[in-house]
């Protein structure tokens, strides 16, 4: 396997990008390619006393900031590390990891990868680490959705958990302001219809916000712009519980030694929270992998995401997915 890395995309690059291809070099059963300046890329890999030799580094002085027009990956900066790795994967390259600008990844990897056969929109699925963990799509790529998009998100994200995660018969939920199925805008109440009638569906219903942190469902569609407003909520309010309980132990000298006696359960409890643990989202419905890490990924976060991509190559979900879009692609209109 060749898994391909943007060394240059990330608020942290290109330091912990290689950073994070070292660490995952060091159980990776695939070779990996660092696209990007190759002077610092061996500078950083001297640094962490790691070979060169183990790498294959594609040189590029061009990157995509965040600022830059999701377009110009396949425009104005078609030199630039993303657009070059996503061209070394469409020729011959297995996955695709990147922490740069989410909308010029999907917009790249739409034109130059393309979707599976029957898919109308790829979408950025996202899990959620409850404990119960939900895998939210679409999490930030595509603002305006049909029906259609949920029903078939629905079926990716149930093939997803499925073979990566093991969960054997996901549950699928619909988010939405109220649990009746005559809730939400009319995209919301045409996919409930949908979702009901979908073949191969486990579909548990609507389910609201507050629900989620009790493990409601396996898979949860939404459209991108509440999918991502929900991301950034239950991440902000993570960091903020957990700066409160800091506080609250660190009040006197009773406090400070119950911390000592729950530290390793606080610790687990912040790492089960971690959403660096999981590495990144995949985009799901392309012919190939492309796995987008978070902007402020670390080298954690980047070493979990090439370990994620190997997991997505090795159990078949792009052609699974295919199968699933051509069994559905057969279900008769209403």
């Amino acid at each position: 396997m060749n898994i391909i890395i943007d060394a240059m995309g990330g608020d942290n690059a290109p330091e912990e990008i290689v950073r994070g291809a070292v660490l995952a070099s060091q159980n990776a059963k695939s070779r990996l390619t660092l696209v990007g300046n190759r002077g610092k890329i061996e500078s950083i890999l001297r640094d962490e006393g790691a070979d060169p030799r183990v790498f294959d580094i594609v040189h590029t002085d061009v990157e995509i900031t965040m600022e830059d027009d999701p377009l110009s990956v396949v425009r104005g900066k078609k030199d630039s590390s993303m657009a070059v790795g996503l061209r070394l994967l469409k020729e011959g390259g297995d996955a695709f990891v990147s922490a740069g600008n989410t909308g010029a990844l999907h917009a790249g990897s739409s034109l130059i990868i393309r979707t599976v056969k029957g898919v109308q929109r790829s979408g950025i699925a996202t899990v959620l680490p409850f404990s119960r963990p939900i895998l939210l799509m679409d999490s930030g790529a595509n603002i305006n959705v049909t029906a259609d998009y949920l029903v078939q998100w629905a079926v990716m994200g149930s093939v997803y958990m499925k073979n990566v995660l093991g969960v054997e018969r996901p549950e699928v939920g619909l988010l939405n302001n109220g649990a009746e199925e005559h809730k939400g805008t009319q995209v919301q109440i045409d996919a409930y219809a949908k979702l009901t009638a979908a073949p191969g569906i486990r579909f548990h219903g609507n389910v609201e916000g507050k629900e989620l942190p009790f493990g409601p469902c396996d898979v949860l569609v939404t459209d991108g712009f509440t999918g991502n407003i929900t991301l950034k909520l239950i991440e902000g309010m993570s960091k903020f519980m957990f700066s409160l309980l800091k506080d609250m132990y660190m009040t006197n000298t009773l406090t400070k030694l119950s911390f000592f006696a729950m530290k390793d359960q606080l610790r687990q409890v912040k790492h089960d929270f971690d959403a660096n643990e999981y590495g990144g989202a995949p985009l799901l419905g392309l012919q190939k992998p492309v796995i987008k890490a978070h902007g402020s990924s670390d080298a954690r976060a980047i070493m979990n995401a090439v370990r994620q991509a190997e997991a997505y190559i090795s159990t078949g979900v792009t052609e699974q997915i295919a199968e699933q879009m051509a069994a559905l692609s057969k279900v008769p209109a209403e």
